[in-house]
């Protein structure tokens, strides 16, 4: 079975072909045509990770994803998120590739947040916060940039030489937390935070977010009266049993984002809206299918 590793899967996959697709992934979830039981995440004692094991199946693609979550990586350089996804022919079973997930993990999140804003923010939103200067961070700004085009990019980090370097980078201004929150038409949160780092009281009327960071099923990134505004989650079930800023201040979903991109379940477009996003392994298997097939099937 052939290894297809992270510099060849950064040669062909892009967020423009990775965006509809994971639009899609969603909607097929949620009208019920892809069978994934909820991902199973074990502690790491003593050394502080995560292993988590995420098989999906369609009629397109089946496979599973083995991945480790490891927050204090970012201080040794080394990646906080390591994957490997397995994939099978559908038709047969019949063992395909095996990938490298750590690229596929990181932009497969930033399309689906990307998906999600293309269909909840107004067309002409111009200001992005991003809290959280990592790989999630720098991503997600790449991908959100194929569906908005901002005028302002702000960034904040905990430590505030990450922030400037990214903001170097992408033409972007570093500055505090509220600073960077308030008055932002789109605000992304993508650290690895046991407490909240957004407060729901500086975000404007209307404001689009999207959490996507995760440190365990009992820690929240952002706080209650976030939470307490419209919240679309990927699933219901992996999301009540996963998410610490569902579980912590006993949020209500309204939908899930499938419904909201299949037209189910409509969103007010002057409604606060958050997303919280755990992360799929339907997600990841249709991202590497589209890298096996982008490469003619190997």
């Amino acid at each position: 079975m052939h290894f297809i590793d992270e510099a060849t899967i950064a040669s062909v996959l892009r967020m423009q072909d990775l965006i509809p697709a994971m639009r899609q992934t969603m909607i097929d979830f949620s009208r019920g045509r892809i069978d994934q039981p909820p991902r199973r995440m074990s502690a790491v004692q003593p050394h502080g990770g995560f292993f988590g094991s995420m098989p999906a199946a369609s009629a397109q693609a089946v496979g599973a994803k083995l991945v480790t979550f490891y927050p204090d990586n970012d201080k040794k350089n080394l990646p906080t998120v390591m994957a490997t996804i397995v994939l099978f022919k559908p038709e047969t079973g019949e063992p395909l590739a095996t990938l490298d997930g750590r690229l596929i993990t990181e932009m497969r999140t930033a399309a689906v947040t990307a998906a999600y804003i293309d269909a909840v923010a107004a067309p002409d939103v111009k200001t992005l916060a991003v809290l959280g200067a990592g790989a999630q961070g720098r991503r997600h700004i790449e991908a959100l940039s194929c569906v908005r085009k901002f005028e302002e990019i702000r960034i904040w980090n905990r430590t505030p030489q990450r922030a400037e370097q990214l903001a170097a980078d992408v033409g972007g201004k570093a500055m505090s937390c509220e600073e960077a929150v308030r008055g932002a038409d789109v605000v992304v949160v993508a650290t690895s935070s046991t407490e909240p780092v957004l407060k729901g009281q500086w975000l404007r009327q209307g404001a689009k977010v999207a959490t996507v960071g995760w440190a365990g099923a009992d820690s929240a990134e952002v706080d209650a009266e976030t939470m307490s505004h419209v919240v679309i989650v990927d699933s219901r079930e992996g999301t009540l049993a996963e998410s610490g800023n569902v579980r912590q201040f006993n949020a209500q979903i309204y939908a899930e984002l499938g419904e909201v991109l299949d037209g189910t379940r409509p969103v007010n477009p002057n409604a606060t809206v958050i997303f919280d996003s755990i992360g799929m392994a339907c997600e990841d298997v249709a991202a590497a299918m589209l890298v096996y097939n982008k490469l003619g099937g190997v």
